[in-house]
């Protein structure tokens, strides 16, 4: 199994706050960057770090600014876009238009779903949600996921893309039986739409865990990881699967990826685990040898020691946080 294909397995993505902005110019809103927490109805608040962003501009056109990205980019009907992180932006019809409000104060005068703003002008219509991810998912997916991915409409694979945010649009709008789980998974193959045309994009190949990767001898060493996860691995081992000495490898391994090899076996020992304790029907010494241990006490060390909690404690919190995926988040519209 290739990498990338066993770390879409992995993830658990839910999405929620889809809405619709209807903006006529000129206008100009900014998104802050600031710290939101959703809050189930028990009054539990949970940390923002698993939540990214997706808008798609379906019709007409506008100016989007990026922190962290000097000039401001344009934008046309079918183009998307991901925040993975906390970021600020501001979208505007043109990039002479001050903005005067923010996402959140429009959406305290929303009714609906469906948001209205601007001067009466050229019309512009933005579709958004978020997306949230279980604990299991973080790791593998900030290994993916920069800060800001942008599709443009006339990239590879985005006809696909548009065709399943739409459906996942009807859906949360619907509320027909059984939509949310349409929706759930409509929103992990949305999620994996995108990253795979941020993959396809050529320059982002060249830039961190994706450029291990697409190296010939690492990617070669990390697909072997992927596909026998239970095998006793050592540094030998992996560099003869890799073609490379023993030295060699795990220099440009740490290079490479920022950790040694048998740390980059040892973490994904641990996000395959947390997937599997996720299912409640297994047995620890079960879960233990899935992913190459074979006593439960030698994997329940090295469990605690990556994942900074004990497998019960992290069943029980596996278990609340499934059980509050129900609860209605706090959050009326969001870019």
């Amino acid at each position: 199994m290739d990498p990338i294909t066993d770390i879409f397995r992995t993830m658990h993505v839910t999405a929620f706050g889809q809405h619709r902005l209807e903006a006529t110019a000129p206008w100009g809103l900014i998104q802050e960057n600031r710290t939101e927490e959703k809050v189930t109805s028990s009054g539990k608040k949970n940390s923002p770090t698993d939540l990214a962003h997706f808008t798609m501009l379906s019709r007409g056109n506008c100016w989007l600014s990026v922190e962290g990205i000097p000039d401001p980019i344009p934008l046309t009907g079918g183009d998307c876009f991901l925040l993975a992180r906390d970021t600020s932006i501001v979208m505007r019809d043109s990039p002479r238009t001050r903005p005067r409000s923010t996402f959140r104060e429009i959406a305290a005068k929303a009714k609906s779903n469906v948001a209205h703003y601007g001067g009466g002008g050229a019309p512009t219509t933005i579709v958004c949600g978020s997306f949230s991810f279980d604990r299991a998912s973080l790791k593998p997916i900030t290994q993916l996921l920069p800060s800001f991915i942008l599709i443009k409409a006339d990239q590879a694979r985005t006809l696909a893309l548009h065709n399943t945010m739409q459906a996942l649009a009807s859906e949360m709008a619907e509320q027909a039986p059984g939509s949310g789980v349409v929706a759930t998974r409509l929103a992990e193959v949305l999620f994996i739409q995108i990253l795979r045309a941020h993959i396809a994009s050529g320059p982002e190949r060249n830039k961190g865990w994706l450029r291990a990767v697409f190296d010939p001898q690492m990617g070669t060493a990390l697909s072997a990881i992927h596909d026998r996860v239970n095998s006793p691995w050592t540094v030998g081992s992996l560099a003869e699967a890799a073609g490379m000495s023993r030295s060699a490898f795990a220099a440009r391994f740490k290079d490479l990826l920022g950790q040694t090899p048998l740390e980059y076996v040892t973490e994904w020992r641990m996000q395959k685990a947390m997937q599997l304790l996720q299912q409640r029907d297994k047995k620890l010494i079960d879960v233990a040898r899935s992913v190459g241990y074979e006593s439960d006490a030698a994997f329940s060390k090295a469990f605690k020691r990556v994942v900074g909690a004990n497998t019960g404690e992290y069943i029980k919190r596996g278990f609340e946080g499934r059980r509050s995926q129900s609860d209605v988040y706090c959050l009326k519209f969001r870019v």
